[in-house]
């Protein structure tokens, strides 16, 4: 069974950063694509990032130009970086990663942006 652990949320000021991380473990095959998803209160959970297993990435229009999506194959590790961050960015962010047909997902891990 594949687990998805994700680290790196927390409250911060309007302009600040942060940086999520999500660690795989558990697949007996190689992870497709990976990327992040954010559900705020109230909201449909939203596309944040992608990234396949060869770097390429796609994101919303929203979060363009601020967060960046990472991965690190050896590590089996999905990282979001957020620059400039918003109060509307404020959300629970969930990981996900592919493997075959199935498709797993982190616990979700709250990001808080004060005004």
């Amino acid at each position: 069974q594949v687990q998805l652990v994700e680290s790196g949320g927390g409250l911060v000021q309007a302009g600040g950063s942060l940086r999520l991380s999500c660690a795989a473990s558990g697949s007996r095959f190689s992870l497709g694509p990976m990327g992040w998803y954010r559900q705020a209160p109230g909201k449909q959970r939203e596309l944040v990032a992608t990234i396949t297993s060869n770097g390429r990435t796609n994101g919303a229009d929203s979060v363009k130009g601020r967060f960046t999506v990472s991965r690190d194959n050896a590590k089996n590790t999905v990282y979001l970086q957020m620059n400039s961050l918003k109060p509307e960015d404020t959300a629970v962010y969930y990981c996900y990663a592919i493997v075959g047909f199935a498709a797993y997902w982190g616990q979700g891990t709250q990001v808080t942006v004060s005004s």
